[in-house]
């Protein structure tokens, strides 16, 4: 049995690629959520007008990979102190976000934020909304650090971020 979480924290090139090298990850779908635009695309997104935010709904097996770990690594690979943004990358689209599915994932979701509030040393800023509709993102999006690796928002954001997420959780990367 599976478990999906969606997640906002930045770009989601960045989180995409950071999921999708660990073991027991089995989809990750890049994707717009929290916002009142029906089916919105990326440059309407863009704009921070829609009220969306880029993020990836992200799809793994426990049994595989606790789902502490994919949150711990989510706060690790970004800046969940950081208000609307995620280095250059500004306004409410890149906001630090949790979407549950229920109950049980909303208390989850806040242990994550109470674990992570040890380690960070400013107060964390990611807030837990209502999930409501999930848009795919255009099909260039998905997997687009893979497919795009020289591209210079890949090298220069996305890159440290894989290789962050490969050092500190490195037992749990696909052989």
């Amino acid at each position: 049995m599976t478990e999906t979480y969606v997640l906002a924290g930045g770009c989601f090139w960045c989180l995409d690629a950071a999921y999708r090298p660990l073991r027991g990850v089995v989809e990750v779908i890049s994707c717009y959520t929290g916002g009142e635009t029906v089916e919105p695309t990326y440059e309407q997104v863009c704009t921070g007008r829609t009220g969306h935010a880029e993020a990836v709904a992200v799809t793994f097996d426990p049994t595989v990979i606790p789902s502490q770990v994919i949150l711990d690594a989510f706060f690790t690979m970004h800046d969940p102190t950081q208000l609307n943004r995620q280095g250059n990358d500004v306004g409410t689209q890149y906001r630090s976000a949790m979407f549950p599915t229920d109950a049980a994932q909303r208390e989850v979701f806040e242990a994550a934020i109470a674990r992570a509030s040890e380690w960070w040393p400013a107060p964390i800023v990611t807030t837990i909304e209502p999930l409501g509709d999930v848009y795919p993102a255009e099909d260039y999006h998905q997997d687009f650090f893979a497919k795009n690796p020289t591209q210079g928002y890949c090298l220069a954001v996305a890159a440290p971020k894989v290789s962050k997420i490969r050092a500190t959780f490195g037992e749990y990367l696909r052989d």
